[in-house]
């Protein structure tokens, strides 16, 4: 049985999109599902084990993490877009490669993808979504396995648990490989799609600094870019981190920004939405490691 190779002291800044924070203390990066499993013969049974995908959703303490961070490797990575009414991809594909090759072959249902820079599996993890599609809409079943046991399982969509950016995953589950439905198109229709959404992205959503995507969840029937619009808190700055004055639902860094300024930004927004509306707005990015509380963010 082949055995993933450990790393020590891996710095985890380039590979999120933020470009912030420290060192993993241990980290692996299995090519296939065989070293996937093989972390259980590896590590102690009480590791801390950190799932990072294309790093799109997160910041990371300027401390690191002090556990294992996996990240899946290149078998992970294949997409099958041969059958007319389903596309199969690996945990690790980028959604955006996702979006392109399936409208190229002329598969629909997956274009909303080509503007979120993560991957299947975080996609699967935390019903990503955007342009009135969400991941729950698409997905025909997930595999899964939960790092804790080594445990393979095939979940079909309805055991998800799916909300809104948000399933029943465990923290320890990694998913491997997703099946989506689809429908065959004309390619030229769907290329033509996919370059509308990117244009929408470019002329609504920030560009050319360090970001992480909706910073907050939209509260059910509002806009959490508006709402933090409305309390004038475009242009807020902590540090090399602001909320931004395209997107108040962004929040960007510049380079030799820390973690802990984003973490105080985040804070600070949600308690001045919350002093000013009675709206608590939950993050949808996530605070990986140890973050010095100061303000709230939960």
């Amino acid at each position: 049985m082949k055995h993933v190779s450990i790393r020590t002291d891996v710095a985890l800044a380039p590979f999120t999109t933020y470009k912030v924070g420290g060192e993993a203390r241990w980290y692996a990066e299995p090519y296939d599902l065989e070293e996937l499993r093989s972390i259980l013969d590896v590590v102690p049974a009480d590791t801390k084990i950190v799932i990072l995908g294309r790093g799109s959703n997160v910041v990371v303490s300027d401390s690191g993490i002090d556990g294992l961070v996996v990240r899946l490797g290149g078998a992970f990575a294949a997409v099958d877009v041969t059958q007319h009414s389903q596309v199969v991809a690996g945990g690790a594909v980028a959604l955006p490669k996702l979006a392109r090759l399936s409208a190229e072959a002329g598969r629909s249902g997956l274009e909303f993808y080509v503007g979120i820079p993560g991957s299947v599996g975080g996609a699967v993890y935390m019903n990503a979504g955007g342009h009135g599609a969400d991941t729950a809409s698409v997905l025909l079943n997930a595999v899964v396995v939960d790092l804790g046991t080594g445990h393979l399982s095939i979940r079909d969509v309805a055991s998800l648990g799916y909300e809104y950016r948000h399933s029943n995953l465990a923290s320890s589950d990694v998913v491997v490989q997703a099946t989506f439905a689809v429908s065959e198109a004309d390619p030229e229709e769907l290329t033509a799609t996919l370059r509308e959404i990117t244009q929408w992205r470019r002329t609504n959503q920030p560009g050319g600094s360090l970001s992480a995507g909706s910073v907050f969840k939209n509260p059910p029937g509002q806009s959490a870019g508006e709402i933090i619009d409305q309390c004038g808190l475009k242009g807020l700055s902590i540090g090399g981190s602001q909320v931004s004055d395209k997107h108040a639902n962004f929040v960007t860094a510049s380079t030799g920004t820390s973690a802990r300024d984003i973490f105080l930004l985040v804070a600070q927004v949600q308690k001045k939405v919350l002093e000013m509306t009675g709206i608590k707005l939950e993050p949808e990015i996530r605070f990986l490691g140890e973050f010095e509380v100061s303000g709230d963010v939960s």
